[in-house]
């Protein structure tokens, strides 16, 4: 199955560049999204925007771009999407930015490898099943903003340096005035100033979000120390929450340095303190009713919800190979720090992988939050995986162990046993990815080709260059041996 992609837009090319005029645009930037999830982009006069381009396409070297093309084969084309236009509210010389699709030059079909195309057949494919017409997404990214970030590898030394003034390591530093108020190591959720040192800068991060088109709802601290935050954005349908995703990060990085600061969405930077995970609040609509409640279930869930719920964590140890794709990422998923390792469902309970939110009893508000990924994903792989393991659910009817409302770290040994855990390391998730994907294949969303080529990726830019280079805390257990 192939699905067209083009042509769909809501916003015309004419509207487009009638809102560039208005705007007082000087540069077109050209943005779309690599095999890993980064953003890649150039950039035009305005005079080089004709309404040709958003059928024709602008050409680029799909061999400089990872994951995607072989040398003989590099050019590629960008089919600019007319719905994304935003005015850049970052740069300083008037800018407008599309999202664009890649195309192959030769065939003029969309390109198998790119995220944002995956995503958008899974969209058309939950449609074609008939089960839901739309799918909402609400991810929570978070984040840590420090003042500064050093690190190094080479043959002789291996390191890195993080300081940030509100770490709660600077209370005894001779600095000049040292006027403290700072989190205490897994306090930072979440006291007023002056302990939080970074509402204004938050704030600023979410006006552009707002100017951008990204809808938010609240900014708040996070449970860290040293400038642990989250600002949550409304939910969307799944390549626009995407496409919103890619614009927040892209925001908060560029605000942080402007003010002297810098943002990462590590999973897990400091050590003996919260990492940062993106919980993605999701569920399934038809007909314009929430296919996810019913007032007669567990935490008012319905059939469909359940069996999703099984879809995911039946497939969770595959799902996290997109979900969860870095090293950094079983740093976090450990036990303690709230992080989300237990392979069961629960509703309010945060050390579960899958939580029922009960802030409401609205049939709008039932969504079910798979709480293990996190920001480093390409939104768009990510998205459609948790997708298509949540329909195989419901298709297959498979139900999730019994919901699970303890404290799942307070559990006597033997109940503790009975309960599985997430994989512990990437190569693992890797390894069940290539085992586990035949869900990912149905109606062409995934291909074998894509699927082949992340795993190799991951493995050989990022397993295998880790597990060489020798670890700073070898060298403290090791060096007298």
């Amino acid at each position: 199955m192939a699905i067209e992609v083009q042509g769909t837009s809501k916003t015309s090319p004419a509207e487009v560049l009638d809102t560039a005029r208005a705007a007082g645009v000087k540069v077109v930037d050209f943005r779309f999204v690599d095999l890993p999830g980064t953003w890649q982009h150039f950039s035009v006069p305005l005079s080089g925007l004709e309404e040709e381009v958003f059928t024709e396409g602008i050409g680029f070297d799909g061999s400089s771009i990872r994951g995607f093309q072989a040398i003989n084969e590099s050019d590629m084309l960008l089919i600019p999407d007319p719905d994304s236009a935003t005015v850049d509210p970052i740069l300083q010389v008037p800018t407008l930015y599309l999202v664009c699709n890649v195309v192959d030059p030769i065939t003029r079909e969309s390109y198998t490898r790119d995220p944002r195309y995956i995503s958008q057949k899974a969209e058309a494919y939950l449609a074609q099943t008939g089960i839901a017409d739309v799918s909402y997404w609400g991810p929570e990214a978070e984040f840590y903003v420090f003042n500064s970030i050093r690190f190094d590898q080479n043959a002789f030394s291996g390191y890195y340096f993080i300081d940030s003034e509100e770490g709660i390591w600077n209370s005894g530093a001779d600095s000049g005035p040292n006027l403290g108020f700072r989190p205490r190591f897994k306090e930072g959720y979440f006291p007023v100033p002056p302990t939080d040192k970074l509402q204004d800068l938050r704030s600023e991060i979410m006006l552009k979000l707002i100017e951008a088109g990204v809808d938010v709802e609240v900014h708040h601290h996070e449970v860290g120390t040293a400038g642990q935050a989250e600002i949550d954005m409304r939910f969307n349908t799944m390549t626009k929450m995407a496409d919103g995703l890619m614009t927040y990060k892209y925001v908060i990085k560029n605000i942080c340095q402007q003010h002297g600061y810098v943002a990462t969405f590590m999973p897990k930077p400091l050590f003996q303190d919260n990492g940062s995970g993106m919980h993605c609040h999701q569920s399934l609509w038809k007909d314009g009713g929430n296919l996810f409640f019913d007032e007669n279930g567990y935490a008012l869930l319905s059939e469909s919800a359940r069996w999703y719920i099984g879809g995911l964590l039946k497939h969770a140890p595959a799902l996290l190979a997109f979900c969860a794709p870095t090293t950094n990422s079983y740093r976090r998923l450990v036990p303690g720090y709230e992080a989300p390792i237990n392979l069961v469902y629960s509703q309010r309970n945060r050390s579960a992988c899958v939580r029922i939110p009960v802030y409401s009893t609205s049939p709008k508000s039932k969504r079910i939050e798979f709480r293990s990924p996190d920001a480093t994903a390409n939104p768009y792989l990510a998205f459609a995986a948790m997708l298509m393991a949540g329909l195989d659910g419901i298709q297959n009817r498979i139900e999730p162990p019994s919901p699970l409302d303890k404290d799942l770290y307070e559990l006597e040994p033997e109940e503790k046993a009975k309960i599985a855990n997430v994989p512990g390391s990437l190569e693992d998730v890797l390894k069940a990815l290539a085992a586990d994907h035949e869900f990912l294949l149905k109606g062409d969303v995934f291909t074998q080709d894509l699927i082949d080529t992340w795993i190799d990726y991951k493995m050989t830019r990022e397993v295998e260059p880790v597990a060489l280079r020798p670890h700073p805390w070898e060298f403290f257990l090791y060096h007298d041996a």
